[in-house]
């Protein structure tokens, strides 16, 4: 599980600007944001350092799924 979604939206930063930031379709951006499909590490470390984040701040806790 992911948390790409909320940073967007806590960003103001639309999902189209981001996939082509990425060089990545819209409807794989939309996938990951709305954990239908996961990113490869290599794309989660992308997409942190474009909105300037830690990768943790992507990430659901292990924790909290548990729950």
């Amino acid at each position: 599980m992911n948390r790409i979604k909320e940073v967007l939206d806590e960003r103001g930063i639309k999902q189209t600007w981001l996939a082509e930031k990425l060089g990545k379709s819209y409807n794989m951006l939309n996938s990951y944001t709305t954990n239908k499909r996961q990113p490869s590490v290599e794309v989660l470390y992308q997409i942190a350092d474009i909105l300037g984040v830690s990768v943790k701040d992507l990430l659901v806790d292990n924790t909290e799924t548990d729950k």
